[in-house]
């Protein structure tokens, strides 16, 4: 296993880093399509369309058509989510990382480094909620290359945080993260993180049954 080193993001990073979450992000999609396919309602409309089809053609053949379009269709409902997301961000807080993240104190953005790459990164930012902007840091964008994952660089991007947050005197970092991303999910709990909060992002987070979790870290300083 080759060392890497936790820095500072520089403008140089920039083109790996998009690369690097968008990646990630889109990779949720076939994880999303499977777990629409498993839901109750899914299974009733890929029978019961393309056997109301064919019951009112008397067509096998547009029956089954209409079950692979009706697949494909999901498929591309279940991407389409992570798709616009990435795009979102792309316009927000990651179309000028520096702005973003390294511009005021009390926030930044790391990247991990292997061999001159980067393979991994998180951001830090002060929550937007005014009340609560000099207590909470909410982490965003850990990401690591799908070839370096399973050597520990991802708990040591959240360390990297933690450890920012007591520095700034920070009492909690938060964030959040869905009920299909498991290995982060799993990775946020054994490091202490712990559901403060359950809601689902959208109408088609409802339709589809997918929750996203909020999750708390109280740092122990406070």
């Amino acid at each position: 296993m080759a060392p890497y080193r936790i820095r500072k993001y520089q403008e140089r990073d920039r083109q790996r880093v998009l690369g690097l979450f968008s990646q990630g992000m889109l990779e949720h999609a076939p994880i999303t399509f499977r777990h629409v396919l498993k839901l109750p309602q899914t299974f009733v409309l890929l029978l019961g369309g393309p056997l109301a089809l064919f019951l009112a053609s008397g067509s096998w053949l547009l029956a089954f058509l209409a079950g692979l379009t009706l697949l494909a269709a999901l498929r591309f409902l279940a991407k389409c989510p992570w798709s616009q997301y990435v795009d979102h961000s792309l316009r927000t807080d990651m179309c000028d990382i520096t702005k973003s993240y390294c511009s005021e104190p009390g926030s930044c953005f790391w990247v991990a480094e292997c061999e001159g790459q980067v393979v991994g990164t998180v951001g830090a930012l002060p929550v937007e909620d005014p009340t609560l902007r000099n207590e909470q840091l909410e982490l965003f964008r850990l990401s690591v290359a799908s070839e370096h994952r399973g050597q520990g660089i991802a708990k040591a991007l959240v360390r990297t945080v933690l450890q920012f947050a007591r520095d700034q005197g920070y009492r909690e970092v938060v964030l959040s993260t869905t009920m299909l991303q498991h290995s982060a999910l799993a990775l946020y709990q054994r490091m202490g993180f712990q559901k403060t909060r359950q809601y689902f992002a959208a109408k088609t987070g409802r339709l589809v049954c997918i929750r996203v979790f909020q999750l708390t870290y109280r740092l122990p300083s406070a």
